[in-house]
């Protein structure tokens, strides 16, 4: 049986002639599923009773399942982990916000880039996330919150470079007119720096924000707390994203997770600035989570390592805290329950 919240419009006019069906009408059921989000196909009213019981032969809708459902108490975030239908389990956060809501989804089961201070990787990669399975996590918390999300985020669970035409597939339903209709100019893109799918992604020219992981400064300590590093070094990162620029026009900003004793030395702020001033990127500094069963300590040099960078002329921001008391961090509830 056919997902029918995997196909784009063209592919569900297509399969509805094949059933018999008039092309005409998968417009109006991909209005149903990506607008009013509906569950059932009893619930698509302008379609005959006779047909929509052939939908149900033919198709399916699949649900995410609520597992389990944090509420923070100091700023309303909300952290769902979902069950999928066969059983895997994802996270995915809700932050709310005074101009828009924003989700944070995941893109994979679970991820291979092993990254030392990183909870998504703990009980390792299990498979790739569909198209409508990032949607569902939209559409489920939408249901749940009664909420409407302003723009979304993939940097969940997973590294999405690494699921690279399943996102571009879903992030296409995301920004269908006659679907959800979600600018991608409200989409951000996390990657631990996969430079050949960012150079991919460059010829898409799609508008989304891209946001590489950087955390080092140098390639020796780079590669020490990301391996994908010694496949994809700084030069060759920093490459794709200057090309990325002049493809799309969008500016590309850094993720860092200042680590104690590793990456927030003064000196590291000024080696970072002759890394980022030239390309004329944003830094969002990442005070670090503290993750069970991983080493690394939060640094006390956020202040200090924000104001010399800012004191060299970079674009530099602190990116504040949401969900700290429910551990909001991606890949800390998945491990949790995985490992209990």
């Amino acid at each position: 049986m056919t997902d029918i919240l995997i196909l784009s419009l063209q592919e569900l006019q297509d399969k509805i002639a094949a059933i018999g069906g008039e092309k005409f009408r998968a417009k109006q059921i991909f209005n149903w599923l990506h607008v009013k989000q509906v569950t059932e196909f009893s619930e698509m009213s302008n379609l005959s009773e006779q047909f929509r019981v052939k939908l149900a032969e033919h198709f399916c809708i699949n649900r995410l399942n609520i597992q389990k459902k944090l509420v923070s108490e100091h700023d309303y975030t909300v952290k769902y982990l979902y069950g999928l239908p066969d059983g895997q389990k994802i996270e995915t956060v809700l932050m709310r916000y005074k101009h828009a809501n924003s989700l944070c989804i995941s893109t994979q089961a679970g991820c291979r880039m092993n990254c030392t201070f990183c909870a998504s990787g703990i009980t390792g990669f299990v498979r790739n996330l569909t198209p409508s399975e990032m949607l569902l996590q939209l559409y489920e918390s939408e249901r749940d919150s009664g909420l409407s999300v302003g723009s979304v985020v993939l940097m969940g669970i997973g590294e999405p470079l690494d699921n690279f035409d399943n996102v571009v597939k879903f992030l296409r339903l995301l920004s269908d007119k006659d679907g959800r209709n979600m600018s991608l100019r409200h989409v951000s893109l996390s990657t631990c720096g996969l430079a050949d799918k960012i150079d991919e992604l460059a010829e898409l020219r799609s508008g989304l924000t891209l946001s590489v992981s950087l955390h080092a400064a140098d390639d020796e300590t780079r590669s020490t707390i990301m391996p994908v590093n010694k496949k994809f070094n700084i030069e060759r990162i920093m490459a794709s994203c200057k090309n990325y620029f002049e493809k799309t026009g969008r500016r590309v900003s850094f993720e860092y997770a200042l680590i104690k004793d590793i990456n927030d030395s003064l000196e590291t702020a000024e080696k970072l600035s002759r890394l980022i001033k030239p390309i004329g990127a944003h830094l969002n500094l990442i005070p670090i989570n503290h993750v069970h069963s991983k080493k690394h300590e939060k640094s006390a040099n956020v202040k200090a390592f924000h104001e010399r960078l800012t004191s060299l002329g970079v674009n530099a921001t602190v990116r504040r805290t949401l969900g700290a008391d429910i551990n909001a961090a991606c890949g800390q509830l998945r491990a949790q329950q995985l490992i209990n």
